[in-house]
């Protein structure tokens, strides 16, 4: 019955009971852990990390990574923030266009380099890492954008309620996160477009005979995960207020953690948003939980995302090297 299942949709139960366990465990340590505070704090949390997860998976499946994600939300919410204290009566949403298309700048230098300058997006990334985060110190000149120079719809934001379920408020933030991995989600098993994706990270040279334009799509997969961190820039400068050039430093140890406990595969070519979006609630809800559990340092949160990449990579080159087995074996 089992072996029927499609490995994909394995990966997702066994997330989604991994999921559970981890609310029923931190439930018996902590008091009042099954409140609708707990689980306001742990949605706007993922909320600010979930679209660079979109984001980073959509550059995983294309066997590439993006370490600067985390370096591009701290620039534009920065520069979002600036640009809004001086024009307070811009409409919202050309607020979140200019938003995403900062971001989408930072990434398609991220994509040129790593789709025409053949370097290697691991060198790429780690180094814009560091170079957008210093011209965000340089720039800002060690000012900070504050909550009073922000009009008064950005900071409500993260109070504002979009429904309630079951007496649990759902914000209009995570809304705007859930919209983001969802229209991603149907793009990749409907559009022909998206899902080439997935076939440049299966087998690239497989793609170029197929008459994929390689280069173009990687360079697109950056442009969005630099879009989509433009995104959680926004949110970020919504639900902190005061943006200081240390915003967003670590997004991406927790993007990866995401990306890979949700069933993206690290090597290319597989992986899905749902996935990620439950990967992303197991890892914020860890990390949340982790600084109330008075047992364990919080200083301990970092190792622990480290470990559950290592596993989630353990455990996904494992399932890929049992399944090309398997196929071996049914061909024969």
């Amino acid at each position: 019955m089992i072996s029927k299942i499609h490995p994909q949709t394995l990966r997702i139960i066994a997330l989604f009971i991994a999921l559970l366990a981890t609310v029923l465990f931190f439930s018996t340590q902590i008091d009042s852990y099954l409140s609708p505070r707990m689980f306001t704090r742990i949605t706007t949390s993922a909320a600010v990390i979930l679209p660079i997860a979109v984001g980073q998976a959509i550059v995983v499946m294309t066997r590439n990574i993006d370490l600067s994600i985390g370096s591009t939300v701290g620039v534009v919410a920065y520069l979002t923030g600036q640009y809004l204290g001086l024009h307070p009566d811009l409409n919202p949403l050309l607020v979140a266009l200019l938003a995403m298309g900062i971001g989408a700048f930072m990434g398609a230098i991220n994509g040129v380099l790593v789709s025409w300058g053949r370097v290697p997006s691991i060198i790429v990334t780690l180094g814009t890492l560091a170079l957008y985060r210093t011209f965000l110190v340089q720039y800002s000149d060690a000012k900070t954008i504050t909550t009073a120079s922000l009009p008064q719809w950005i900071v409500d934001l993260p109070q504002a309620n979009a429904f309630s379920v079951f007496g649990l408020d759902v914000r209009v933030t995570v809304v705007l996160s859930l919209l983001a991995a969802i229209a991603m989600g149907i793009a990749l098993t409907r559009l022909r477009a998206a899902r080439r994706f997935y076939a440049v990270g299966s087998n690239p040279d497989a793609a170029v005979m197929a008459g994929i334009n390689s280069g173009m799509v990687v360079f697109v997969a950056f442009v969005l995960s630099g879009a989509f961190a433009g995104l959680s820039g926004l949110i970020f400068l919504a639900k902190f207020g005061n943006i200081t050039v240390v915003a967003g430093m670590g997004f991406e140890l927790k993007a990866v953690a995401a990306v890979v406990v949700g069933g993206v595969s690290i090597l290319g070519g597989s992986g899905s948003m749902i996935g990620v979006v439950i990967g992303c609630v197991l890892v914020d809800t860890i990390d949340n939980s982790l600084t109330r559990w008075d047992l364990v340092s919080e200083f301990w949160r970092d190792a622990l995302l480290g470990m559950l990449i290592m596993a989630a990579v353990t455990v996904d080159t494992v399932m890929s090297r049992s399944l090309g087995r398997l196929g071996k074996k049914g061909g024969a």
